[in-house]
């Protein structure tokens, strides 16, 4: 039976040094004849950051260093009283099946493109061996559409009692999302040898300069005190918009007047269409059925490229391919056809930006298209609008993932007079979701009332 260990902790915490004791004991300690050992990583590099403190470890012990053999220029550790060995691998799976593993050593985790080296390593590698041990060790990341999200999750959920498994055992050290990670009780929580391995000087130092700099903020609580982080400046309060997660049933709507938001993108990006079905009494809310396209024939590489789980959300449902390397119009205009006969789409908005020729195919089958300028004039209002229907709960959107992963990408630009819209430069990843939501968003709100009045002329702008 295998058993895996998780164990998530900062990153100035000494993993390496842990993973090597790991890495020896497993190799040199564990009893087993032609034990094989491997430390993975996200490169080449990275892997030999334990190797070479495995290797120190090796040469400082006597009776080690007469009984294990070093091969520096293969990055290998041969135990040779049982023929046993540690070798460093990394992110590259084309050649790495069939392995007999004893022992399997992530170090950071949250480093890997995807999760091939992960299920590789960890899905019947070790089944002819008597306790294999897959030893997983990370600091906190960034992308919450990786495998060390997907691990760090279960982790939390073994730890509250949400799920049981006796082959996984978890280990967390680190802050939670509300705590102050200013307070120096909150940096000893997430170092417990604060004090002893790590100064508390350097942490407070390092506290003072991200106070005095935002965009060193989340370098400092990823770094120190191991939390989960995003981008420096997240616009949408996740939690509000993971509450607004009600169902969407594409049947109940059918027959129903929606509009429409159309971003196309790039032919070798994302193309985002959503509806926004504006509420038919006071107990209604606004439903988003949201659509998304990538080519074909691009979906591995971007995989591998964004560290995001497009394959995933395939097999799922959640996104469509397109023959090819570049997205079709053609097969995207036809989808936006046969939805025509399915929803009353009064309107559909789109960016101008290399939109013509759809705009024209699209009009010639009978659509009503507007175009939508991007900047703070059209931008703003709706942009406001989405997020005061967030916070008040009055959004449906059934948690669709890809969705989800736009909305928490958006990064916001602000001008003098307060306007604000979404910035797709600065955003750390893709949000044409997010932008053809707001879109959408904004027909049904001006066309949406009886058809004749606009929410922003009974009330105004919202100033947030």
């Amino acid at each position: 039976m295998s058993n895996t260990a998780y164990v998530e902790i900062p990153k100035k915490m000494g993993k390496s040094e842990l993973a090597a004791a790991i890495a020896l004991l497993l190799t040199c300690g564990d009893g087993e004849e032609r034990a094989e050992v491997y430390g993975c990583a996200a490169d080449h590099n990275q892997a030999s950051i334990v190797f070479n403190v495995a290797a120190d470890m090796v040469r400082m012990c006597p009776a080690l260093s007469k009984r294990v053999k070093i091969l520096d220029s293969k990055k290998r550790l041969v135990y040779q009283p049982t023929s046993s060995f540690y070798q460093v691998l990394s992110a590259d799976v084309a050649n790495k099946h069939g392995f007999n593993t004893h022992g399997v050593i992530f170090d950071e985790l949250h480093t890997q493109p995807n999760r091939k080296l992960y299920d590789v390593m960890t899905k019947g590698s070790g089944d002819a061996r008597m306790q294999p041990l897959y030893f997983l060790i990370t600091t906190a990341g960034d992308n919450q559409n990786s495998i060390c999200w997907e691990v760090h999750e279960k982790a939390k959920d073994i730890i509250k009692g949400r799920k049981h498994d006796s082959t996984f055992y978890p280990v967390i050290y680190g802050a939670d999302p509300d705590d102050d990670w200013t307070d120096p009780k909150v940096w000893k929580k997430a170092n417990p040898s604060l004090g002893i391995t790590v100064g508390i000087d350097k942490v407070r130092d390092a506290c003072e300069s991200a106070r005095q700099n935002p965009a060193e903020e989340n370098a400092f609580r990823q770094l120190r005190l191991n939390q989960w982080v995003k981008q420096a400046v997240r616009w949408m309060p996740m939690e509000k918009w993971d509450a607004c997660a009600f169902p969407v049933d594409p049947k109940s709507l059918e027959g129903r007047v929606c509009y429409g938001g159309l971003d196309l993108s790039s032919t070798t990006d994302i193309t985002a269409f959503v509806l926004v079905f504006p509420p038919e009494d006071e107990e209604d809310k606004y439903n988003i059925l949201p659509f998304f396209w990538i080519p074909e024939e691009n979906v591995d590489l971007r995989v591998k490229r964004d560290h995001v789980n497009y394959d995933l959300w395939k097999q799922q449902g959640f996104l469509q391919t397109t023959e090819g390397n570049v997205v079709h119009y053609g097969f995207i205009e036809s989808f936006i056809e046969e939805l025509g006969t399915r929803y009353n789409i009064r309107e559909i908005a789109f960016d101008r930006w290399g939109a013509t020729q759809m705009v024209q195919n699209l009009e010639g089958l009978g659509f009503t298209v507007v175009p939508f300028g991007q900047g703070f004039k059209d931008m703003s209002p709706p942009t406001k609008e989405l997020m005061r229907l967030t916070l008040a709960g009055q959004l449906a959107h059934g948690g669709h993932p890809v969705l989800r992963w736009m909305m928490d990408n958006i990064f916001i630009r602000t001008d003098p007079a307060g306007n604000i819209k979404p910035d797709k430069e600065k955003s750390t990843e893709k949000i044409d979701g997010a932008v053809a939501t707001i879109m959408a968003l904004d027909r049904a709100i001006r066309c949406g009332n009886n058809d004749s009045t606009s929410i922003y002329d009974a009330r105004g702008l919202l100033i947030l």
